[in-house]
């Protein structure tokens, strides 16, 4: 640690079970870093976290993201910790995301009391997902099944993915690394192929961000970030960049690497599940920027607008 490295930093955080997990694992990566900083945890109420019942797709997962933006500017928040894939993929004037930690499971996971897989789920089973891209890869795989919007924190829709008539829900699709964070991965039915069902941009990862005008918190904050995560980051926001898509559209990036070697696969669907198109585009890990950006306008060029648009 220098001497220029601040004594004191404030950690926004959403107030969730596995937010607050979640920022305790950047948390205690910062400590050993930075053993002769302080950090404290500062709980952020979100419009997303008070609002459980508007669907998702109407008010953006960037609800979770916004008011962390805003304690950063009032100065109540040094840096705020974000799950990547709830942020906008080009970060407002003013911002930075100074550290992206090395990636967790990046999968989706299908829970269900049927304790099956997608294949063997009874035809009309009622799966719990807010997300249209999960909805969208869902119906591709199995058209007879009932898709309900779902909201609410991990054990809350748990509860609900295995409550059947008294929920009205058989199963849910979650993200692994939210249940593997929360000691729940083992409760998963299956996990789902990533080169099926392509993740969100960002899944796994979690972001720091900070003001771009606070230096010395953004030089303390780069000694946790892994660059290989950061460049599959990079490649996947700027294909969805490109695609001008958000949360509430059916589009995703997943980056695989080997050694210096980047494959990004894109992913865009018709809202109704029932045309979609995966393309793979690989290059040099250095330009990760332009892997997605290419890859979008490849896809672009093949009708991934008009598609994603319904």
């Amino acid at each position: 640690m220098t001497g220029n490295n601040p004594k004191h930093v404030r950690v926004g955080t959403r107030g969730s079970d596995l937010a607050v997990k979640q920022t305790g694992l950047i948390v205690s990566m910062l400590r050993n870093a930075h053993p002769d900083t302080d950090f404290e945890l500062v709980l952020i109420s979100t419009i997303g976290d008070r609002d459980k019942q508007t669907p998702l797709e109407s008010v953006g997962v960037s609800v979770f993201v916004k008011e962390l933006e805003t304690a950063l500017e009032d100065g109540r928040a040094d840096i705020a910790v974000h799950s990547l894939k709830d942020m906008p993929s080009e970060v407002p004037d003013g911002f930075t995301i100074a550290a992206i930690a090395e990636r967790g499971d990046s999968r989706d996971v299908l829970v269900t009391r049927f304790n099956t897989d997608i294949a063997g789920l009874p035809p009309g089973a009622r799966i719990g997902t807010s997300s249209p891209r999960r909805a969208t890869q869902l119906r591709a795989a199995r058209g007879d099944i009932e898709i309900l919007p779902i909201r609410g924190d991990v054990d809350t829709r748990m509860k609900k993915a295995m409550g059947g008539d008294e929920t009205g829900y058989d199963g849910a699709i979650l993200a692994a690394a939210g249940l593997d964070r929360m000691g729940r991965l083992a409760e998963a039915t299956e996990l789902l192929d990533p080169d099926v069902f392509v993740p969100a941009a960002g899944q796994g990862s979690l972001a720091v961000e900070t003001l771009s005008a606070s230096a010395s918190v953004i030089d303390m904050v780069a000694a946790i970030d892994h660059a290989p995560t950061r460049a599959a980051s990079l490649a996947e926001r700027a294909f969805l960049a490109r695609l001008g898509a958000g949360c509430a559209t059916a589009a995703a990036a997943y980056a695989t690497l080997d050694g210096d070697v980047m494959m990004l696969r894109g992913f865009a669907a018709a809202p109704r599940g029932d045309r979609t198109m995966t393309q793979t585009r690989s290059g040099d890990i250095k330009d990760a920027v332009g892997i997605g950006a290419a890859l979008a306008d490849e896809m672009i060029k093949r009708g991934a607008l008009e598609l994603i648009r319904g």
